[in-house]
């Protein structure tokens, strides 16, 4: 694409990244859910999220938070300008990026929980499995952690 690509043209090739870039950050975030219901066997947060409809407006909120930040990434993160149209929606890169940040991150956050949780024994991080609010309040706090993750992939120069 060079300087006679009509401004129309920029701007489907934008939204068009856009929801492909949204679309990988649901997934993941998905698929982080999953992977932190194997990783904790003692508490199924998807199960106990769906007992509470407030533990699901919990859910629901970090999802939009998560996908809030995903959006801001992607519309304000570099963007490969004078390739071809199929490099402008999704830069391989930068998808590589995006999946190594979310899995060193994955495996990161939750070592760290459960080193800090060795190390506060008078604080038994299981039992929010106990509460579907406390399943919730947990799950809200881990697609926040994981839109961060996803929005700093996002906008990081390479």
């Amino acid at each position: 694409m060079g300087p006679e690509v009509s401004f129309y043209v920029i701007v489907l090739l934008w939204v068009a990244r856009t929801i492909v870039l949204a679309f990988v950050a649901a997934f993941l975030a998905l698929l982080g859910i999953w992977v932190l219901d194997v990783l904790t066997p003692n508490i199924s947060e998807r199960t106990r999220i769906g007992e509470n409809p407030v533990s699901v407006g919990m859910f629901v909120a970090g999802f939009l938070i998560l996908i809030g930040l995903a959006i801001h990434g992607i519309v304000t993160g570099p963007v490969l300008v004078g390739t071809g149209v199929l490099e402008s929606i999704i830069d391989i890169r930068r998808l590589v990026l995006i999946v190594i940040s979310f899995i060193v991150s994955l495996f990161l956050g939750i070592t760290l929980l459960h080193i800090v949780d060795k190390l506060t024994p008078e604080i038994s991080f299981g039992s929010i499995g106990d509460s579907p609010i406390a399943a919730g309040i947990g799950v809200l706090g881990y697609l926040i952690f994981f839109g961060l993750i996803i929005h700093a992939a996002l906008t990081t120069p390479l």
